[in-house]
């Protein structure tokens, strides 16, 4: 007869003990190189390509900028969504890839596309479109806010971006940087059109002078006899007093200096962009880490490296830390590693109210811990981090693990009390409990396999903790089956019994569950009937219970954009902004704050700002996130003229460009004016319903834009063109860069304009004149054009999949569930009578939470087949693995009423729950069929003496399983600290669906085997595994 492994171990002890130190030391080593981060890696391939082309109108940027690329782009195998948002001056596109592309590949296709289409892009764009990889499901790791009471914006922008960008972007583990509120260091030409009338030159006269008068070519070298020299001239100027003396033209045969029609100074890029932090002007830096780093080790090198760089800026200028995400990544994880602990005291503590001996509990205690330690290392072999997710999945797998040790060591217990000693004790109690064993957990491990096959970016989320868990479960069979028999075989002993002993509390338990079980088994109608209704209950609680996406999180961090008018001037937008900030400022729950306006970073209008809010820690301030918002917003309002939309932080950013709030819908149609009205509609009706707040689309129709028609009649009897009154308008109102000068570290733009006078009047147009090339003689643009009184037209003007588009976000009110939404937004359209021929779709984590949803039902059904599937071929029959499913209906339903109960949705997290569930609660059915069935083959009992004396036999290690498993989520239902809304779900579905299933299925499961061996009267069949002693 062959021996188990486990009668092998129990043989050989110091080469067990040995093999399970080597397996605890590899744990031990992989457990500091676990890279750490707040969810696991779901790189969501995308690409973001930015085009700029100074004083073009959002239409101009639109149809000559975006179209173009778009055309190319639309090319590229592989991507999933292209969008683009076109305003004055700048085109930002994003395009998302499937998540199984390369991004690097993407990348190089993408920059092809570019290439292609640069031919077809306006010849004046002062550089080609750039492009940058990003990752919308992953945050900024750290946000430094960069300020100076004294120094010019420009000189700090400057120092920002060559000092602490760069030495910054070198240090291990940092990915992408990006600038906002930077105003970069010109040389601004701000030319006055009365001089240049006078003297009878253009703002072309003054482009072309300065182009030809600094440049930075190449001269070559002189190659002599016995050395070389390279040459080098004063081509370049570098400072406003030397471009003030350029020479311009000619005047009566005297010069003509730029000072003369011109100020030259020092200025920035763009006049219309300003940061603060707090109320000091100041820079921001965002930063982000690269794909696979620890996000802990990463901010800590760049907070080691902030000193030394704050000891190269000069006095002035202040470095602090905006964000930092690890502190919530910290006390998040700490929080899991709090729970974890305390979810192995509660089970370690009802191993020893069961079995009543030291050296058992420490037994099961031991393989506990040996199967957590050694899941370290295989989460390191397979690449996974320490995250909320991995480390809930040991959280749980605490009371799966401990299942198959309490099933060992009580069998073993039980043959001891018999009279065996040590040794025999167990051989026999492991080997006979070891088809068991391996039944239980391989079922379990098939309920996992369906989220291994979840698509999209929520799949990739929970690969890792699907993995996590079935790897630690996996390696808790294997030491179950050697470990803890051969720790019972030296140290276990049978249990002393005293004539005058009165029963435990284990005893009164069973004898009042064998009473209670004889009363079941005489009323199997009425347990049927029960169990009927639970099932029916339980698909309609399913039908009716609120569903949703993710909880929404308190990171400790507020994003926030604001809008105003779309004709706002700069400078009341700024003033309107600083009001904004002596709000945000006041409100005792902020620690700091930054906050800017104008065009920078993925901000691209002058009407729109950007807002980030740290919020303190969440035990020195009394509201979360969510509430913080909702307390400020009405306070926000109050300020005339300009909205701030508020959105808390998320670990989980499924967007794929900026937003106002946490979801967004999109409108698109090939009729723009259609798609506009429409949109306007929608909005009014959802504003009209309390569900949603803060809901806002982006289309600011409202932009006041000043047309000239132009006579080109007229303009040809001077030889001129609809390109020369263009090209004149663009030096005078464009910002236009005419050239760039190069230092050893950067390089710097030269900016032409009107000077600040007439600028920011319309009436400049009747003072500006062209030069005749027929005539050589200054032409009024009065005399050739025309300008119409003000019109309104659009800030901005999106694209998505090349079509018009118009994006609608919206936050939730509270106890308002995402699905609620779904649904009376399309009721929305419908009730309007929307055309069919405008599309709408959810995006983001919207549109994530619609695949998710419709892939739910699915998802349970898979993870039930998966299990029915092990069960049929362990046990080699089509109708007993129906017998363990029947313990399923009674968990879902629990799981359903103590998510009401919580006020939760059901949510990915619950959903989660709910197949963990599918996992754990079969285990009774297991307990009880595996012994039935030998009861039946083995000694010829009938089925209901079998069932009986299962349910009685195993009722100790049912009992002791559940309440592990159910203590080892009940401290992820009761958290209350960092990240407890993703993991209160999870454990709330646990907690429930065990407590009914419980009181349940002990009594039903018993009469659903019977009824099933009476429909389907056969001989048992023998088990397809079994492990002999």
């Amino acid at each position: 007869m062959s021996r188990s492994p486990s009668a092998w171990c129990v043989d050989h002890p110091v080469a067990t003990l040995l093999l399970t130190f080597a397996l605890v030391l590899l744990g031990l080593i992989a457990f500091p190189r676990l890279a750490i981060a707040p969810l696991p890696e779901a790189e969501f391939p995308t690409i973001q390509v930015t085009a700029t082309l100074p004083g073009a109108s959002p239409d101009t940027m639109a149809s000559s900028v975006a179209t173009p690329l778009e055309v190319q782009f639309s090319a590229i195998p592989g991507m999933t969504q292209m969008t683009s948002s076109s305003a004055l001056g700048s085109s930002l596109l994003t395009l998302q890839f499937t998540l199984n592309k390369s991004i690097d590949t993407a990348a190089q296709e993408v920059q092809a596309a570019i290439n292609t289409a640069s031919g077809k892009l306006p010849s004046d764009m002062p550089s080609l479109p750039t492009w940058k990889k990003v990752n919308p499901a992953d945050s900024p790791v750290l946000i430094l806010s960069v300020s100076s009471n004294s120094m010019p914006s420009t000189e700090l922008s400057d120092y920002v971006e060559t000092l602490l960008a760069r030495q910054i972007s070198q240090i291990d583990g940092v990915g992408q940087i990006n600038i906002t509120g930077q105003q970069r260091p010109a040389i601004r030409v701000q030319a006055s059109p009365d001089k240049l009338a006078a003297i009878g030159l253009t703002l072309a006269d003054i482009r072309l002078a300065i182009q030809q008068s600094s440049l930075n070519l190449a001269k070559g070298a002189i190659y002599g006899e016995n050395s070389v020299s390279t040459l080098s001239t004063n081509d370049q100027l570098f400072h406003p007093e030397d471009y003030a003396q350029l020479i311009v033209s000619y005047k009566d045969g005297a010069p003509v200096q730029l000072r003369d029609i011109a100020k030259v100074i020092n200025g920035s890029e763009n006049a219309y962009v300003q940061a603060w932090s707090g109320d000091t002007p100041g820079v921001n830096l965002v930063i982000s880490r690269q794909p696979g780093a620890n996000i802990v080790e990463t901010v800590d090198r760049v907070q080691a490296e902030l000193p030394r760089l704050q000891a190269m800026l000069p006095a002035s200028v202040q470095v602090s830390v905006l964000t930092d995400r690890t502190k919530t990544i910290r006390a998040s994880l700490h929080e899991v590693e709090v729970t974890l602990l305390i979810a192995i005291l509660l089970v370690v503590a009802v191993m020893a109210l069961f079995l009543r001996q030291l050296s058992a509990t420490m037994i099961v205690s031991s393989v506990l811990g040996v199967s957590l330690v050694a899941s370290f290392a295989l989460m390191y072999l397979m690449g996974f981090s320490l995250n909320n997710l991995t480390l809930v999945a040991i959280v749980i797998a605490v009371g799966f693990v401990v299942d198959d040790a309490i099933v060992v060591v009580e069998n073993i217990h039980r043959h001891l009390e018999a009279g065996l000693d040590k040794r025999e004790a167990a051989i026999k109690g492991a080997g006979e409990i070891g088809f068991t064993v391996v039944s239980i957990s391989f079922s379990l491990v098939a309920a996992f396999i369906p989220l291994l096959f979840m698509g999209g970016v929520v799949g990739r989320l929970f690969k890792e903790f699907a993995l996590t868990a079935t790897s630690t479960i996996l390696i808790s069979v294997v030491v179950s089956l050697t470990l803890a028999p051969t720790l019972a075989a030296l140290f276990m002993r049978a249990p002393t019994h005293h004539a005058h002993d009165k029963p435990g509390f284990s005893e009164r338990l069973l004898a009042g569950y064998a009473r209670n079980l004889r009363r079941a088994l005489a009323h199997q109608r009425s347990m049927a009937a029960i169990f009927v209704v639970t099932l029916a209950l339980a698909v309609v609680g399913y039908v009716f219970i609120p569903k949703g996406f993710f909880p929404v999180q308190d990171t400790g961090f507020v994003l926030g954009t604001s809008e105003a008018a779309a004709d706002v001037s700069y400078p009341d937008m700024v003033a309107k902004h600083k009001a904004l900030a002596e709000i945000v400022k006041a409100d005792p729950a902020v620690e700091a704050f930054s906050h800017s306006v104008g065009v920078t970073g993925s901000n691209q209008t002058i009407a729109n700002g950007r807002f980030w809010i740290a919020l303190k820690d969440r035990g020195d301030r009394d509201v979360s996130a969510s509430q913080f918002i909702d307390r400020i917003r009405p306070k926000l309002a109050k300020v005339p003229g300009i909205v701030l939309y508020l959105r808390a932080g998320q670990d989980i950013n499924l967007s794929s460009g900026p937003s106002r709030a946490q979801y967004q819908y999109v409108l698109k149609s090939n009729d723009g004016p259609t798609l506009n009205t429409w949109t306007q509609r929608l909005t009014e009706k959802l504003r009209a319903n309390p569900a949603f707040r803060d809901l806002s689309n982006d289309l600011q129709l409202g932009g006041s834009i000043t047309h000239i028609s132009i006579d080109r009649q007229a303009a040809a009897r001077f030889g001129l063109t609809a390109t020369d009154v263009d090209q004149a308008l663009y030096d005078a109102f464009g910002q236009r860069q005419i050239n760039e000068f190069q230092t050893e570290i950067n390089q710097y733009q030269v900016v032409l304009e009107l000077d600040t006078q007439q600028r920011g009047k319309a009436e400049s147009l009747n003072y500006f004149y062209l030069r005749s090339p027929l005539t050589d003689e200054m032409v009024p643009l009065s005399a050739l054009a025309k300008v119409d009184p003000p019109t309104v037209g659009p800030l901005s003007i999106s694209h998505d999949g090349m079509f018009p588009a118009a994006n609608l976000s919206f936050n939730l009110a509270p106890g308002v569930a995402l699905g609620d939404a779904v649904i009376m937004l399309n009721q929305a359209k419908n009730e309007i009578g929307m055309p069919t021929t405008i599309i709408g779709n959810f995006q983001g984590a919207a549109q994530a939470f619609q695949s998710s949803l419709a892939s739910q039902p699915w998802l349970i059904l898979a993870a039930l087949v998966a299990v029915y599937i092990i069960l049929g071929v362990l046990y080699e029959s089509f109708v007993h693995p129906l017998t363990i499913i029947s313990t399923l209906p009674s968990a879902g339903l629990g799981a359903l009423i103590m998510l009401s109960l919580m006020g939760q949705d059901f949510s990915i997290m619950a959903l989660i729950g709910l197949v963990l569930l599918i996992g754990i609660v079969k285990k009774n059915g297991i307990l009880m069929i595996d012994f039935a069935l030998e009861a039946q083959r083995v000694r010829g009992l009938s089925p209901e003496d079998a069932i009986y004396e299962a349910c009685v036999t195993r009722f100790r290690p049912i009992i002791m399983t559940t309440l592990a498993a159910l203590l080892g989520a009940v401290p992820l239902m009761l958290g209350a600290g960092p990240g407890a809304e993703m993991r209160q779900p999870l454990g709330i579905a646990v907690v429930g669906g065990l407590l009914v299933s419980q009181a349940l299925t002990l009594f039903t499961t018993p009469v659903i085997y019977l009824y099933l061996e009476k429909f389907f009267h056969r001989p048992t069949p023998t088990p397809a595994l079994v492990t002999t002693a």
